[in-house]
Order: C-alpha cells, then structure tokens, then sequence
C-alpha cells in the first residue's frame, strides 16, 4: 500500500510571516454567500437573517484527536470542519449561509497547509451557497479548527429530535460506516491502501459528504424529528428515542449490503467473519454525517432517504431507546469523546476517529 499522503507543498512556515501575512493569503480564498453583507476584514461580519432567526451550532477539530497531518491534508481538514457542521444545520431542516473559523495553529506548519484549509472551507461550501464571514486566529501547539454555523430556517419550524411519534418510520441518508472503516483502513496500513473502493473509504474518513440539501427537502416532506449521525447510527438513534420518549427498532436488513465495506473488513481483519465487523461499522461508526429523522408512515420520502426502521411507544416499564431487530443492540452503541468507541486507536479513544 502506498505511503500516507504527500505533505503540503514547501514554502514559508507560520512563524516566519505576520498575522496579517497570513489573513491576506487566507481572506481572497473564503467564499462569500448571497446573505453576507459584510465579510471579513472588520471587527464582526454582518450577515442578513430575512426569517428574523438563526439556526447555530458549533463544532471542533483537534489535531492527532481528529485528524492526523500524516494522513490529512489542510485541504482535507477544511472540508471535514465545513462539512461536519453543515450537518448540523441541515439536521434542523435549515440552509447553512455562513461559517465563523477560528484556528489555532504551530509555527512550523507551512503557510501552504493554511492556505489549503482556506480552500477545503470553500470547497465544502460552495455547493450550498455558505460564506466563511470571519473568524479568528492563534498560534499553538497543535492545530485546532473550531467552526460556528449559522443557518436559515426559511419560514419553516426547526425539526427537533423530540418529535417522533409511535407509527412514523425511521429513515436515513447519506453513508453509514464509511468513515469507520476508512479509520481501520488507515490504521492498518499507517496510509492509504491502493484499491479504488478501499480508497473511497478512507477518502470518505478524511472528508465526509453530508446529504446537506436533505435537511430541508425532509423538513418539506414533513419530517417530525431529525439528527446529524455523527457518533454512529445507533448512539444517535437512541438520543432521538429518548428526546421523543420513543423507541426506535433498527431493522439492519433495511441497510443493504456494502461490498466495498465487506472488501475493508477482509483487509483489515482476514481471520474475522467480515458480516461481524461490518454491522459494527454500520451501526456503530461514526463521523459520516448522514442525516437520519422520522416521518409520518406513508410519507412520499425526499431523495436519497430510505427506511431504515419503525417508531413505538415504549411498554409498561420500558425505557425509551433504540433495539435492533425488537432487541438489545449486540454491538458497540458508537463513539463518545471521552470513553472512547469503535474505531478508537488507543484506549479512551484519545485518537483520531
């Protein structure tokens, strides 16, 4: 298998130019979005809010947590920390129009490292029309990329977690276990692997596709309760069942059959029964971004969603939660940021996922 990525281009380091040096590589490469009014360059960004509200949320990316620049490129890690709290949005059924970056960074990481984050953000925006508008900027001694979104709901009411309703049946889009088994491709190998569909996967770890315009084509359709899966399908099913009083019954023969999955787990674990790693990556991998929400049983779904299971009320003294099949989930429930999970690289999972 070939070697990690090649590193970024030569040139300067961070520490051997200004901080405005650096804002004026990085500001012509931001994209600008049809609601900014003002972009970077002030002391804020003025950005129009025609529904009279904003839909916010935040996230980060810590280096050797997150991400490895062995094995990420800047341009990677841009469009991972764009497209990870594009997610969010959509999961409330708003548009996202505009990001706020802040970014720690060492002096010895090259300018050219920057400079392609700058375009992994406009990258990953540019197909649903966002604005990076501003941010800030400090030296450290790891990188870390931390991203506020705003979003727009258009007139329309948020889609919360909390309300599904027994009857509705559950339905995803996007991918499902990608990203875990890109991790395990990439542990094993300490780099890419060379056949295509493996590639995908790792390609996939290193910069998720989020369905961003299902957000609001599902809001449209009527969706009752929606979630980013970003801590694997079965840990965020069980928050949507719990924040709805529900339970959610995952049916795993909804979720098809991936054969570039079943390819990553003979190559990671040749003595494993591959069916076994994959459920485990499917149910309980996280960091793909798909978008998973219930709605009202016999609703025309919007593209790229399929059911994937059924909502019910839970029975006398029964908690709400998530089952596989009507039972106990028998693998990991997914990833949490402080115990750790599937794909975790060392104990506590203080590795990148």
């Amino acid at each position: 298998m070939p070697a990690s990525p090649e590193p970024e281009p030569g040139g300067p380091l961070v520490r051997e130019v200004s901080e405005e040096q650096l804002l004026a590589e990085i500001f012509p490469l931001l994209p600008g979005g049809t609601a900014t009014l003002l972009g970077p360059g002030d002391d804020a960004a003025v950005v129009a809010a025609p529904d009279g509200r904003f839909v916010v949320s935040t996230d980060v990316l810590v280096e050797d947590r997150h991400f490895r620049r062995a094995w990420s490129t800047g341009h990677d890690v841009g469009r991972r920390a764009a497209a990870q709290n594009l997610a969010d949005v959509a999961a409330m059924g708003a548009r996202p129009t505009s990001l706020v970056v802040s970014l720690v960074v060492p002096g010895d990481v090259p300018v050219t490292w920057v400079t392609g984050l700058a375009r992994g953000l406009a990258e990953a925006c540019a197909p649903v029309g966002a604005a990076v508008v501003g941010g800030d900027l400090s030296g450290g001694d790891a990188i870390a990329v931390a991203v506020t979104v705003h979003g727009d709901l258009e007139g329309r009411a948020p889609v919360l977690r909390s309300g599904a309703r027994p009857g509705d049946v559950v339905a995803h889009a996007g991918n499902l276990g990608s990203s875990a088994a890109g991790l395990a491709l990439l542990s094993a190998a300490d780099g890419a692997p060379d056949a295509a569909p493996l590639t995908r996967l790792v390609d996939l770890h290193r910069v998720p596709e989020p369905p961003s315009e299902s957000g609001p084509a599902a809001a449209l359709a009527g969706a009752t309760a929606m979630l980013d899966v970003s801590d694997g399908l079965l840990r965020d099913a069980g928050r949507l069942a719990r924040a709805s009083s529900v339970v959610v019954d995952m049916d795993p023969a909804l979720l098809g059959a991936d054969a570039a999955l079943t390819a990553a787990a003979r190559a990671v674990a040749p003595d494993r029964d591959p069916g076994t790693l994959v459920r485990t990556w499917v149910l309980g991998g996280g960091e793909d971004h798909g978008l998973l929400a219930t709605f009202p049983a016999g609703t025309a779904l919007p593209p790229g969603f399929r059911v994937v299971g059924t909502v019910r009320a839970a029975g006398p003294g029964e908690a709400p939660g998530v089952l596989v099949s009507g039972a106990e989930p028998d693998v990991p429930a997914g990833w949490d940021h402080f115990a750790g999970g599937p794909g975790s690289l060392t104990p506590g999972g203080s590795a990148p996922r």
